[in-house]
Order: C-alpha cells, then sequence, then structure tokens
C-alpha cells in the first residue's frame, strides 16, 4: 500500500476489538469495520472463505451463521487461526475451525437454529490474505422453519441493524445476480441506515448461473441502481464444487479466467473477481479509518481518562508480595475508618443527593422520631384522672383528706416515668440499625478482597452490638435516677401553688409566637374519588393554623385550618397505593375541611411521616390514643364519683404530674443522644481506627484476608489489557495522523441521466469533463477509482464505456470489436488465452504482467 504506517492500523484495530470482546463491552467506542450483509445463500461465506483460501466456515441448507462472526485476517507467513474464547490454541486444520465454530455457535443457541448477537471472534493468520477485518452475519430469512422462533426476521433485522447503524461501520451487501437487484435485501437495508451510500460496497455473486443471454453488466458498470463505492462481481464455488472438495485455488483461478473470457465483463475483468475485491476492502477499510481517526481519537482519549483513576491502583499491584499486601490491608482499614467517620459525621465529598443516610438518618431519629414516640405515651386523660383519684382515696384510707397528699403525685409520676424505658429503647435499637447500615455500606470499597470484608463487617458489627447491651443499661440506668429522687424544687416545677394556673399558662405560651412558621412542604390531600381525588398542595404549618396552597409561590390560598382541637391519627395504607397517610381530625367531633370529619395527608415514606408529625407536634398537635377520645373524657363522672374536694385534688395533682413530666421528658431527650453518641458511636469510632486492624491479624493470617476474588484478578487484568491497547492505540494513532495523506470519498454517483437518455449519442461525450478520465462520458458514472492509489495495486485504466468515434455495444451480448479503440490500454491475459487485440500503438508503453498471476492481484 506504499504507507506502512496504514498498513499497521487494521491490526491495531483488530486488537481494541479483541480487549473490548474479553471484556464483554464495547467501551462505547464504534471501532471501523466492515459487516457484511445478505439474504440467506447470497453467498457470503463463500467470499470470506474465498478470501482465506480454506473451508473453514459451517455450510447446509437454511440459516447456518447464527451468531457474528469477527473475521479478522492478517498477513503472515505462517497459515494458522486462532479464537478469541480458544486463548493459546492454533488451529492448523481448518476443518477443526469449522467444527468448534458451529460448536461455540450451539454452545449459546443450542441446536434448534436459534440466533444470538454475542459475537465470536476468529483471527486467521495467512500469507494469501491482506490485513481486513469482517463481521459475518446472519442472512436475512422471510419464514421460520424447523423449531426457530416466529420472530426470527425480526430478531435478525434486529442483529443487522446494531452493527450497521454505526457511521464507522462499512456495509458489504451482497447479492446474487440471479435475483432482480431491485429486490436485494441487503441494497434495501443498507438504504434505509445509509442513504446517501457513504458507507455501502456492492458485492455481485453467482454471475455464472445467470440464464444464457443476460448479464449483470449494467449493474457491474454502476448503472442500473448506482453505489458511490461501485459494485464488484465475484464467482464463488457452487455446492457441487465444494462437496467435491474443489480446491480454492482452481476456483480462484477459474474465477479470473470466466470474466476475462465472457463477452460481457472481459472489459472490465481487472476490476472483478476475489483478489481485487479483497484488495478494495482492505484500501477502503483503511481508509475508512483513516477518515474516522479524529473521532476514534477523541473518544480513545476520554475512554483513557476515565480508566486511568481506576487503573493506577493497579499498575504496580503484584498479589504475591507480603509488603503490598500489608500496606494494602492498612491502606484499606484506613480508609474504612474515614469513610465510616464522614458517613456519620458529614462531608462535603460524594455527598448523596438522592437519599439520607448514616448521619443524617442518627439526627432524624435523635429529634424526630425519639420525641415523637415519648409524646405518644402522654397520658391518657380518663385513665390518668381515674388513677389518680384511686390513689387519693387509697392513700387517705378510712379519713376523708382535708389536703392534697404529697404520695399520690410521686405514685403517680413514677408509673409515668417508667412508661419512658419503652421508647428509649426502641430508639436505641433504630440507631444499631442505621449504624450497622452504614457499616456494609463502607465495606463494599472492600469488596476487591471477600474475605477481609467478611471479616471487618463482623468484627466491627460484633463490637456495635456489645456496646448496644452497655448503651441500653445506661440508658435505662438514667430512667432509674430520675426513679431514685423525685425534684420537686426544679426551677421549671410549677408547685402546688401555681398548679390551678397550668391549662392557662399553656394557652398563654401556645399563642406567644402566632406566625412563627413551622414547617413548609409538600402533601397529598387524599380525597374519595368522588369529590375530587387525591392532589398534591404546598402546606404551611404555623404555631396557629395549617394552610395549603396551589404551589410553592404561596399565592392562591386554598384553605386555612386553625389548629386548635387538632389531633393525628394513623392511617393504614391503601392495597393500590404505594403512599404513606396520616389524618387530623378534630376532638370535638366537628368538621375539619368542608364536610369531612378528617383530612388523609400522604407522604411518600414514613421518614417523611414522621418528619411531618415531629413538626405537628412542635405546633401542639398531638397524636390520638390507643383509647380514643370521647366528648367526656375530662369529666370522669360518669365512671368515678367524686365530690368537689376530690376533684380539685385530682386537677392539682394532674397538673403537677404534667409540669414534672415535661422536666423527665426534656431531660431524657436531651440526654439520650449525648448517651448514644458517648458509648455507642464515638466509641465505635476510636475502636475502629485504633483496635480494628489488630483484631483482624488475630482474625487469620495477612495471605487469607488479602486473597483476592476471581472475579477481582480477571477485571484487574482486562482493565490493565484495555487500558495498555488505549494507550497503545492513542501513540499509532498520533504516528499515523502525521504521516498520511487523506484521499477523499468517491464523489456522489450522477445517477440523472438514468430517466432522460440511456444511451446518449457519441457525440455527446466529444468533451468530457476534466474530474473524469478522457474515456468516460460526462454524464455516464464510472467506476469509483481507488481510494488509497498505490504502486502494487496500479492497473491500467479500464473505461466502462467506447471512446469517442468507437462503435457502442448493441446490449445483445455480442463481442464487441476491441481492436477499433486505439485509445485504450489493453489489459493483459495470462498465458494461454490469445489475444483478439492488435499491438500497442508506437506512442503508447506495453503493460509486461508476470508469467504466473498471484491470487492477490
Amino acid at each position: 500500500m506504499g504507507n506502512r504506517g496504514m498498513e499497521d492500523l487494521i491490526p491495531l484495530i483488530n486488537k481494541l476489538q479483541d480487549a473490548f470482546s474479553s471484556i464483554g463491552q464495547s467501551c462505547n467506542l464504534d471501532l471501523p469495520q466492515i459487516a457484511v450483509v445478505g439474504g440467506q445463500s447470497a453467498g457470503k461465506s463463500s467470499v470470506l472463505e474465498n478470501f482465506v483460501g480454506r473451508d473453514f466456515l459451517p455450510r447446509g441448507s437454511g440459516i447456518v451463521t447464527r451468531r457474528p462472526l469477527i473475521l479478522q485476517l492478517v498477513n503472515s507467513k505462517a497459515e494458522y487461526a486462532e479464537f478469541l474464547h480458544c486463548k493459546g490454541r492454533k488451529f492448523v486444520d481448518f476443518d477443526e475451525v469449522r467444527l468448534e465454530i458451529e460448536a461455540e455457535t450451539d454452545r449459546l443457541t443450542g441446536s434448534n437454529k436459534g440466533i444470538s448477537p454475542i459475537p465470536i471472534n476468529l483471527r486467521v493468520y495467512s500469507p494469501n490474505v491482506l490485513n481486513l477485518t469482517l463481521i459475518d452475519l446472519p442472512g436475512m430469512t422471510k419464514v421460520a422453519v424447523g423449531d426457530q422462533p416466529h420472530d426470527i426476521e425480526h430478531q435478525i433485522r434486529e442483529m443487522l441493524l446494531q452493527f450497521i447503524t454505526k457511521e464507522s461501520c462499512l456495509i458489504l451487501a451482497v447479492t446474487p445476480a440471479n435475483t432482480d437487484l431491485a429486490n436485494s435485501d441487503a441494497l434495501k437495508i443498507a438504504k434505509e441506515v445509509d442513504p446517501q451510500g457513504l458507507r455501502t460496497i456492492g458485492v455481485i455473486t453467482k454471475l455464472d448461473l445467470m440464464d444464457e443471454g443476460t448479464d449483470a453488466r449494467d449493474i457491474l458498470e454502476n448503472k442500473l441502481l448506482p453505489l458511490r463505492r461501485g459494485y464488484i462481481g465475484v464467482v464463488n464455488r457452487s455446492q457441487k464444487d465444494i462437496d467435491g472438495k474443489k480446491d480454492i485455488r482452481a476456483a480462484l483461478a477459474a474465477e479470473r479466467k470466466f470474466f476475462l473470457s465472457h463477452p460481457s465483463y472481459r472489459h472490465i475483468a481487472e476490476r472483478m473477481g476475489t483478489p481485487h475485491l479483497q484488495k478494495t476492502l482492505n484500501q477502503q477499510l483503511t481508509n475508512h479509518i483513516r477518515d474516522t481517526l479524529p473521532g476514534l481519537r477523541s473518544k480513545l482519549q476520554s475512554q483513557t481518562l476515565s480508566l486511568e483513576k481506576e487503573v493506577e491502583e493497579y499498575k504496580n499491584f503484584r498479589p504475591d508480595d507480603p509488603t503490598h499486601k500489608t500496606k494494602a490491608l492498612l491502606q484499606m482499614v484506613q480508609q474504612f475508618a474515614v469513610d465510616f467517620e464522614k458517613c456519620i459525621e458529614g462531608s462535603g465529598d460524594q455527598v448523596d443527593t438522592s437519599n439520607l443516610s448514616g448521619g443524617a438518618k442518627i439526627n432524624r431519629i435523635f429529634h424526630e422520631r425519639f420525641p415523637f414516640e415519648l409524646v405518644k405515651m402522654e397520658f391518657d386523660e380518663k385513665e390518668l384522672r381515674k388513677e389518680i383519684s384511686y390513689a387519693i382515696k387509697n392513700i387517705h384510707g378510712v379519713r376523708t383528706g382535708l389536703f392534697t397528699p404529697d404520695l399520690a403525685f410521686e405514685a403517680i409520676v413514677k408509673k409515668q416515668i417508667i412508661k419512658l424505658k419503652e421508647p428509649c429503647v426502641k430508639c436505641i435499637d433504630l440507631v444499631i440499625q442505621e449504624l450497622i447500615s452504614t457499616v456494609r455500606q463502607c465495606t463494599n470499597k472492600l469488596g476487591s478482597f471477600p474475605r477481609l470484608r467478611e471479616e471487618t463487617e463482623r468484627i466491627v458489627t460484633t463490637y456495635i452490638r456489645e456496646r448496644e447491651s452497655k448503651t441500653k443499661e445506661q440508658v435505662l440506668l438514667l430512667i432509674d435516677i430520675e426513679l431514685s429522687y423525685i425534684n420537686t424544687n426544679h426551677e421549671d416545677f410549677i408547685g402546688f401553688a401555681n398548679a390551678q394556673q397550668r391549662t392557662a399558662a399553656n394557652v398563654n405560651k401556645k399563642r406567644a409566637m402566632p406566625n412563627q412558621v413551622i414547617r413548609r412542604g409538600w402533601l397529598n390531600i387524599n380525597i374519595s374519588i368522588m369529590k375530587g381525588g387525591s392532589k398534591d398542595y404546598w402546606f404551611v404549618l404555623t404555631a396557629e393554623s395549617l394552610s395549603w396552597f396551589k404551589d410553592e409561590e404561596e399565592k392562591e390560598k386554598k384553605y386555612m385550618l386553625p389548629l386548635d382541637n387538632l389531633k393525628l391519627r394513623d392511617v393504614e395504607k391503601g392495597f393500590m397505593s404505594s403512599k404513606h397517610i396520616f389524618a387530623i381530625f378534630n376532638t370535638e367531633q366537628r368538621n375539619v375541611y368542608k364536610d369531612l370529619r378528617q383530612i388523609e395527608l400522604a407522604c411518600d415514606t414514613q421518614e417523611d411521616v414522621d418528619s411531618w408529625k415531629a413538626s405537628f407536634l412542635r405546633a401542639g398537635v398531638y397524636p390520638e390514643k390507643d383509647q380514643p377520645d370521647t366528648e367526656d373524657a375530662v369529666n370522669p363522672g360518669d365512671t368515678v364519683s367524686m365530690d368537689p374536694q376530690l376533684e380539685r385534688q385530682v386537677e392539682t395533682i394532674r397538673n403537677l404530674v404534667g409540669s414534672y413530666m415535661d422536666i423527665v421528658n426534656k431531660s431524657i431527650t436531651d440526654l439520650m443522644p449525648k448517651t448514644i453518641m458517648h458509648i455507642m458511636i464515638n466509641s465505635a469510632k476510636d475502636f475502629i481506627h485504633s483496635e480494628l486492624v489488630a483484631y483482624l491479624y488475630v482474625a487469620g493470617d495477612q495471605s487469607s484476608l488479602m486473597e483476592e476474588s476471581a472475579e477481582q484478578a480477571q477485571r484487574r487484568d482486562e482493565m490493565l489489557r484495555m487500558y495498555h491497547a488505549l494507550k497503545e492505540a492513542l501513540v499509532l494513532i498520533g504516528d499515523i495522523s502525521t504521516n498520511t495523506i487523506t484521499t477523499p470519498l468517491p464523489p456522489p454517483v450522477d445517477d440523472s441521466w438514468l430517466a432522460k437518455n440511456p444511451s446518449p449519442p457519441p457525440a455527446a461525450a466529444a468533451a468530457p469533463p476534466a474530474s473524469r478520465p478522457p474515456a468516460v462520458r460526462g454524464h455516464v458514472p464510472g467506476p469509483p477509482p481507488p481510494l488509497n492509489p498505490s504502486p502494487a495495486f496500479v492497473a491500467p485504466p479500464v473505461p466502462t464505456r467506447p471512446g469517442p468515434g468507437q462503435t457502442a455495444y448493441a446490449g445483445d451480448g455480442a463481442v464487441p470489436h476491441l481492436p477499433s479503440r486505439p485509445a485504450r490500454v489493453p489489459p493483459a491475459l495470462p498465458p494461454g488465452i490469445p489475444s483478439r487485440r492488435p499491438p500497442a500503438a508506437p506512442n503508447r508503453p506495453t503493460v509486461i504482467r508476470p508469467s504466473e498471476p498471484s491470487l492477490l492481484d
């Protein structure tokens, strides 16, 4: 080809193709390639076998090629084949190659004539081939036969489109000459993805099987259905020749003899045949690769940059080096400690923008979930007053008490404090669950070493479980401390003197900041379909009211609901609903909104529901008790007979209990997060930083801990191979782009003459345009010029039409009188075939041909 760099380019693409196929992905890099498409039995496999000079493809009736075959031809002194899935094994017998293709096809598709888009990679080294890469695709079919799926036509079409729709893919459209070209499946699908014909090369097979008196001359001269890259005719072996094991060398010689002796094709014989097709494809693929170099280089650079960081840790990796293993172990444990601390304390890098995790979830447990659980433990008024009444009466005994007894207050308070143990333990369980989840999340980076990950997770989780019991002991100790001494001298305790004013004080306290906005956000009002269905609104919760608007601009207010006498109620999630629901209702049995006794509000997650409930608590809207309130809940007279003096004593103790429990709740709410953080979370962080490595060494020896998973070792090898292939490709592309000369694509074919005058008079060719060879008429499209001319491939220029003043073909198959064309250089004939032309003119050079033509001529 005259360009060493360009000759190295096709093997480079082969190497990239192998690297990508071995990893099982294309890395989003569309490599230049040639895809062979055509109908079943169009001769695609025969063309490929003629390229190689060997019988190596499966044969038979119906669909034979059922997986894409990426065939990489490499010019070499030795002759053998290699499969990518059989690394290291060289196939010298090409019958074994055929059997391996069949076995590998059946391995994925079975024996029922099904197809698969996963390719088979075959590389053939031979002195008889030029560097070339082709993809043999299944032949297009119309009807499913045998056990084929009923949509086999659609499956094959989709597979073909996966390859030929890529701009980097040249299309080799194979059509048999004994069928109408207008019905060619290959040209039809090529036209769909390449309407301008920039990437399509036509191949006409079975020229020797045409009916007597007909020929494909107009097609091969690019007149009937013009293609920008033209057509090339080939003659393959017949089925009889294949069954008779006819040698491909003899078949190629017979093919050459056919074109040189056929009256319709002898004038274009130099541009026909398998050797010329192979040269043309090599030349056009090379030129196509060169044209796509800028885009390929940019994609290679982006892929290399994306792999750079991942490959950095693999570059100097030595799996059997104990020093490296020690260093890697320490680095991974240190990184795990840093990741765990960042998840708990928060960090600005690698922030999860979609979900709460780690410390954020624990914070929500501390300040939203736990306070809400405490409020849910608030007294049931009816039951509490009954208990206070019984306590007062039992303390007085047979006497009628004149004063409110202290012991009744202490007994009721202690009973309420004991109830706090359950929400405290529940809070610790929630934090433990989140901590273990965080540990699992942080150990994901240790996935390369499964034993190390397993041991790290086990050791840290065991330690957290140990701290769990100590934390619960400490929290229960706090409750016991509260029970041990009832401090009635606390500054926030109202005392007996102010107990009667407790209710009024609460009201005044609530109304202190009526305009304070507690929360804004979207909620779904769940209303029955008959009344408009559910809809999202923008809610604004203040200390005094709940309002909702059409959108976040808060311009169009839909409704405002006062918070007086409102409470919360849990609602079970509907069977068809994915949202979590809670309700607001009025304790006085009034309608809350229009004619609804309660409003059902829905959130996407339970966490959002808990957060909204906590906000309602801050606004003074509390949850409903397990025992529903009634209108006379504050008046226990129906169940407990009380005189006015006892009623006043019950009211006083009720206010005192409420005041003191507010103090206890405030204290517990403050101490719980501190206790959990100190005993469990901070302790776990210290353990990971200082003691985890020692525990790991005790758990197992260093070699077993740092033993890689098989998947990781394979991934590392493939990643390094991919990275080095990309780097090598970038270097080679850089050299080629500076040393090669660009050859333009053939000009578009002008087919306007087809509809006007198929046979223009000879005078029309008197002044041929400068851009065409002198012997070609102005509007007659000739064969495309070679895209990358070189001394090795030069052939005498052969015009497709007679020159001025010469007799045109009559179209009846008669042999033209070639000696009457003095302006043409006669093509050389092999020995043994007499020439029908006179000697060359004295002023024209004589072209000398070798006595024994090579297969590649």
